[in-house]
């Protein structure tokens, strides 16, 4: 049913109709006819796309000899701020956070710091401030005064990624000092602040003439100095000397989301430098100290530490006798391990009181030997398995009593518990891929003579050759290597028995085909990384999330890869300085920067029978314009404008929408 109102919005009375005669009800009618055909209209009318606008502050904005804390910035309607904490940047930093509130038409700042003398203070809202009702922001806006006779107006701006994968860092902050000294980040705080969006750039405002180091910190404690291990941090010896230029810029006017309605060349004042790479890091945490000791299930406990050590711990049972009573199992890194008990008394025993002697790290961060007693209380206690067992036992009884009274066959003894290895055996095989067993707990010996590998030639199979490895750094893993011909058919059977465990399990018998898949099912990929030969790299075909399919290590510039699936991929690379095959994280302290990552900017596509041949120089391109859009998991997330709202409202009214215009 169509509202009676007019183009204005007034509701018209029905006394008023019936006065004025059948003629003006006939051109009511027709005129609500007309007005219920326009299906599209909106309800309530057009979003208003106007931002907030500054009509005044209390000092006004880029005053000179400011004495006072508190300011006062007023609007021409109400407005709000968003997260004024994490959003609005004031440099200098402030060491007591300072009160910045938004009520009706006025913002006000109070600052709790006493204020330096001649020195430029800058209150960067970016675009924290909108009004209030459609969220329109205010665009970066900041406000400034100084407290001496002149403003500081330089700029300097960049990039903050992750060192280790070119991810954009959101809400670090960066800073810069004019003192050059490579301690001064430990010893004082930063002189003056940006803050990065979530693209990684940041932009430092209120800048003197002069010369400057530039750092990155994830500042834990809020006093702009990195003093804590676990803060994020980036810094580089480049000196940094502002400056600026007369530019012009292009600005595209839309008039809508897909159309554009004019390009206007715009000059502009280009502040130097503005494209800073800062690549953050985290410090590799060498503090040792013992966290908690885990016993989950009843027949092993785990000891868990903050970092590794050469030496594993040292245990002597206080209520019982640890004389090769384990099986150890350590992390790679050595900070988690994981003992086995062997003994079935043991196993029934709910708490194992230790003397534990290991090495954790003192005051100074220095090793030093220690000496704890902690108790080990099984999550699992002997009673409650019991009652479990016994549950289990009754359950498999009543099951046998009906067969045998049905007449059918049954089982006169609980049958013992198998052994459950896991199987990774594909069926459909790459020829640069071996199957994997993993035992669920450790095993004695491994006898290869009942594990059995057949090869398929015409009709007929053959026995083939295999070795049996340990699969190193993944305990109780085992890889099965054989010599796999593509296109080919194999069979692997392993007989009962085969995998027996240290508290006497055994498997079933284990049988499975599978086949070699053809060359011709995969891409091949040969790179070639200029300005990088003589280095050792290592080579990654990462997927779309960012996952390492295939690696290749190289010292000649060229990375082979052999057996790609086809799919769409992307490459990272690392410059492995101490040719460990990883990447390293930096040190401050040490002064040494985290390895060199880079990724090549475009996507792959790779089909079935494909060669590839790819060059690519990782210098030829800014380090915060390599990595692929499709990979960025920090995306800058922008709410929709109002303008695109009313630009959406436009189109599905069927009208040409142009900013501004009113219906």
């Amino acid at each position: 049913m169509c509202d009676m109102r007019s183009k204005k919005g007034y509701r018209l009375s029905w006394s008023a109709v019936v006065n004025n005669g059948g003629t003006y009800l006939l051109c009511l009618l027709l005129l609500l006819l007309s007005s219920c055909a326009k299906m599209g209209q909106p309800d309530g009318g057009w979003y208003d796309e106007t931002p907030p606008r500054v009509i005044g502050a209390n000092p006004q904005d880029k005053a000179v000899n400011v004495k006072a804390q508190k300011m006062s910035i007023y609007f021409n309607e109400y407005i709000k701020i968003n997260n004024a904490t994490e959003n609005v940047v004031v440099s200098p930093p402030q060491i007591e956070v300072p009160e910045i509130r938004s009520a009706g038409t006025k913002i006000t700042i109070e600052l709790l710091d006493s204020l330096k003398e001649n020195t430029t203070y800058t209150i960067d809202f970016s675009d924290a401030i909108t009004d209030n009702n459609e969220d329109n922001p205010l665009g970066n806006f900041t406000y400034s005064f100084s407290t001496g006779d002149h403003i500081d107006t330089l700029e300097v701006g960049g990039y903050v990624l992750g060192a280790e994968d070119l991810e954009p860092v959101k809400g670090i902050l960066v800073g810069l000092y004019d003192n050059l000294t490579d301690t001064i980040f430990r010893s004082e705080p930063m002189l003056r602040v940006g803050r990065t969006d979530g693209n990684g750039h940041f932009v430092i405002k209120g800048v003197a003439p002069g010369s400057y180091r530039i750092y990155a910190l994830q500042d834990m404690d809020g006093n702009y100095i990195y003093n804590q291990k676990s803060e994020m941090l980036a810094f580089n010896h480049d000196v940094i000397e502002p400056s600026w230029k007369p530019d012009i810029r292009q600005d595209t006017l839309w008039r809508d989301s897909l159309r554009i309605d004019s390009i206007m060349q715009v000059p502009y004042t280009h502040f130097l430098p503005d494209d800073v790479v800062l690549r953050a890091f985290s410090v590799v945490q060498t503090d040792r100290f013992f966290l908690k000791a885990e016993r989950k299930t009843a027949e092993k406990f785990t000891l868990f530490y903050s970092y590794g050590d050469a030496d594993l711990p040292v245990l002597r049972g206080l209520n019982f006798e640890a004389d090769s009573a384990f099986v150890i199992e350590s992390s790679e890194k050595k900070d988690t391990i994981t003992y086995w008990l062997r003994d079935s008394l043991l196993i029934n025993q709910d708490t194992l009181r230790i003397e534990l002697t290991h090495h954790v790290t003192d005051t100074l961060g220095i090793l030093h030997t220690a000496t704890d007693t902690l108790d080990v209380l099984s999550k699992e206690p002997y009673e409650k398995r019991q009652k479990q067992q016994k549950k289990e036992y009754d359950t498999w009884k009543k099951k046998q009593d009906r067969l045998e009274k049905k007449g059918e066959p049954f089982e006169k003894e609980m049958p013992l518990k198998m052994l459950e290895p896991k199987y990774d055996v594909a069926s459909q095989l790459d020829p640069d891929k071996n199957p994997r067993f993993t035992m669920p707990a450790p095993v004695a010996p491994l006898d290869t003579s009942m594990i059995h590998l057949y090869v398929k030639r015409d009709t007929l199979w053959y026995q083939a050759a295999y070795e049996l490895r340990e699969v190193e750094n993944i305990p109780r893993t085992y890889e099965l290597f054989g010599e796999w011909r593509p296109d080919t058919e194999y069979s692997l059977e392993i007989d009962s028995a085969a995998f027996r465990d240290i508290y006497g399990k055994v498997s079933k018998p284990y049988k499975t085909g599978f086949k070699v898949r053809s060359n011709d099912d995969y891409s091949t990929l040969l790179f070639t990384f200029n300005g990088l030969q003589g280095k050792t790299l290592v080579a990654q075909l990462v997927n779309k999330s960012d996952k390492v399919i295939k690696e290749v290590t190289t010292t000649n510039g060229t990375a082979e890869f052999f057996y790609v699936k086809p799919d769409t991929y992307y490459l990272r690379v690392i410059v492995d300085d101490n040719n460990n095959g990883i990447w390293d994280t930096g040190d401050y302290d040490e002064d040494r920067q985290p390895e060199a990552v880079y990724y090549y900017p475009e996507k792959i596509e790779c089909k079935a029978m494909w060669d590839i041949t790819l060059s690519w120089d990782p210098s030829s391109r800014a380090l915060y314009q390599q990595k692929p859009r499709e990979l960025v998991k920090t995306k800058d997330e922008k709410k929709r404008t109002v303008k695109s709202r009313n630009a959406e409202r436009a189109r599905k009214m069927g009208l040409e929408y142009i900013k501004g215009q009113t219906f």
